[in-house]
């Protein structure tokens, strides 16, 4: 979202908490053709609080990923989420794009709490405003230069060009707007649930109404499994996945508490969004995320909030060779590519 040089196609790469993972696609003009997808495990704290803590571990991730897929294109899109990054909804005096270039940078100013000159900026001017024609509502997106400069050394150490700096809530809905329907005027809440992040995007034709990060994510199950069960974080882990297959009550009682813990935190957020969202109701919930596949997560959300939730499939739409691609592989691990196959889908010069 920040960083752009001359019109040309990307691979996608989401650096998360717990993995690595690439997707490329081949615009077709109309459709778009996978071409390469790929995930490789990071080791435990190489990112912490949506920092790079070990750079060396994420470089060697990626550098085995390009080098297993054989990955000749350089230029990647990457996203950042969480504290990292700042998302602002505002209303500004209504002028072009080209007159809010200039003057984005102290328009912003009262938004972000920091010094201005420290931050990668963008916007992306959304509506006129419904209450004042006179004015116009715009997403300010914003982080820290240290932060963005972190992934620019990383991507830089592993021999690739990072052109294109989005955020993860933005590219997930890239990848449910290729692949999913929407009726006009629906409002779905997209909800992406990483290992240590959730990222909440409420969309109303293709428009952010709201957004946020919360600080929560699989991590939890596997914490409270393993202080549980006293058992290792990789077992813990195990549990977690097969936990639909294991006749145990101690893990059943894990997995209702934090099922209980992130369905009240995303009950607390759409509740935020409901307050001041007029007559733009929620209609349908729509999950990704590694953290969304946990047993019985999808249906105890469905059931205390009373609205019908589906997992979003990153491939539905793709043109897939299925000699190249196993499609039980692609369903297996659709929803931890969300982010990736959004970011895919970029182009340098993109807005």
């Amino acid at each position: 979202m920040f960083l752009f040089k001359k019109k040309k196609d990307v691979i996608g790469i989401d650096i998360g908490s717990t993995s690595v993972k690439l997707v490329q696609l081949k615009d077709l003009k109309g459709a778009w053709q996978l071409i390469n997808v790929g995930i490789v495990p990071l080791p435990p704290e190489a990112i912490v609080d949506n920092s790079l803590m070990d750079s060396m571990s994420i470089v060697g991730g990626i550098k085995n990923l390009t080098a297993s897929l054989g990955i000749k294109t350089k230029d990647v899109a990457c996203s950042i989420s969480g504290n990292s990054v700042i998302i602002r909804k505002i209303s500004l005096p209504a002028m072009p794009s080209e007159e809010l270039e200039e003057q984005i940078s102290w328009e912003a100013e009262q938004y972000i709490p920091f010094d201005i000159n420290d931050v990668n900026m963008d916007f992306q001017i959304l509506a006129p405003d419904a209450v004042d024609p006179a004015r116009m509502s715009v997403l300010l997106v914003a982080s820290k230069k240290d932060i963005i400069n972190d992934y620019v050394a990383v991507f830089n150490e592993a021999g690739m060009n990072l052109c294109v700096v989005d955020v993860d809530s933005f590219a997930v809905q890239n990848a449910f707007e290729i692949n999913h329907d929407t009726a006009l005027g629906d409002v779905v809440a997209l909800i992406n649930i990483g290992a240590s992040v959730m990222n909440i995007n409420v969309i109303k034709d293709s428009i952010t109404l709201f957004t946020r990060d919360v600080q929560l994510g699989g991590n939890l199950y596997t914490e409270e499994i393993q202080k549980q069960l006293g058992i290792s974080s990789d077992e813990a882990e195990s549990v977690k996945k097969l936990a639909g297959e294991i006749d145990s009550q101690d893990v059943a009682g894990v997995l209702v508490k934090v099922n209980e813990t992130l369905t009240q935190e995303i009950r607390r957020s759409l509740d935020f969004y409901n307050s001041t969202a007029n007559d733009d109701r929620i209609t349908r919930i729509v999950f990704s995320g590694g953290g969304s596949k946990t047993y019985n997560l999808q249906e105890s959300v469905s059931e205390k909030l009373g609205l019908p939730v589906e997992m979003l499939d990153p491939f539905a739409r793709l043109k897939i060779n299925d000699k190249e691609f196993d499609p039980e592989y692609l369903r297996e691990i659709g929803p931890l590519m969300a982010v990736t196959v959004g970011l895919a889908i970029r182009r340098v010069g993109d807005k």
